[in-house]
């Protein structure tokens, strides 16, 4: 079974002044802080996620 894609996600901008939904949305992809990356799956949740506050993030295959 092959394994599933993953990308890693940077958060760059801080969450001071963003809506509550957006926090959430960053909260939910793993991320705590600022210059903190993860890896998360390529599913359509996650890249919903990631659209939603890509002003925010760093995404790199």
């Amino acid at each position: 079974m092959s394994e599933q894609k993953k990308i890693k996600v940077t958060q760059i901008k801080s969450l001071i002044g963003t809506k509550e939904a957006h926090r959430a949305c960053v909260r939910g992809l793993g991320l705590r802080r600022m210059h903190h990356t993860v890896e998360v799956l390529d599913t359509p949740e996650n890249r919903g996620m990631m659209t939603k506050v890509a002003y925010l993030l760093k995404c790199e295959a």
